[in-house]
């Protein structure tokens, strides 16, 4: 499964790459003229073995925003860009993500990676043996409730992917996960 899942997403990331290339310019060009700052956002996350690596995205919050995670801003509203909400809430800004997933930090299909200061989360992912697989870019805590999952049940649905996993249950999360995207459930900023 494991060579089968790396060839399906490098091959898979590729083509999306060369396919929204158009989407890509446009979205750079539309950040740079709606706000200051740089086109890309760079957070350190925990990857496989709770190793920190450098993940992409298009930026879609103010230059200063805390470094934590959304649901722990104050008003997280208040800090999303002028087109931030829209790409948040289609997840345009997970985009340059396809490269992490071509680099080998980033799966299609795992667990959503934790932020470096998300000591709980990765505690407790590390002791169900979570942190053994390369997280995802989408997963199955996020096709099941996505920014609303508390982290219990977050990381009890992770183990549940670890247990269950397969390329079949990753076409199944890739198709849930496009349906929710362009219904935009499950997004609160």
């Amino acid at each position: 499964m494991i060579w089968t899942k790396r060839i399906f997403d490098i091959t898979a990331a590729a083509t999306l790459l060369i396919v929204l290339f158009p989407l890509f310019i446009f979205i750079m060009l539309a950040i740079k003229v709606t706000s200051k700052g740089s086109i890309l956002y760079w957070s350190y996350r925990v990857g496989k073995n709770n190793k920190l690596f450098r993940m992409p995205k298009f930026r879609s919050m103010k230059t200063n925003t805390p470094q934590v995670a959304t649901h722990l801003l104050p008003s997280p509203q208040t800090y999303l860009t002028p087109i931030g909400g829209f790409m948040r809430r289609f997840s345009l800004d997970e985009l340059p993500q396809l490269w992490s997933i071509i680099w080998g930090d980033l799966s299609f299909v795992g667990p959503r990676p934790a932020l470096f200061n998300q000591n709980d989360l990765v505690a407790f992912r590390t002791k169900l043996n979570i942190h053994q697989i390369i997280p995802g870019l989408t997963g199955w805590a996020q096709v099941n409730g996505r920014d609303e999952v508390p982290i219990p049940l977050k990381v009890q649905l992770d183990y549940e992917y670890l247990q269950r996993r397969s390329l079949i249950l990753d076409i199944q999360i890739i198709a849930m996960t496009l349906f929710k995207v362009f219904r935009s459930e499950g997004v609160k900023h």
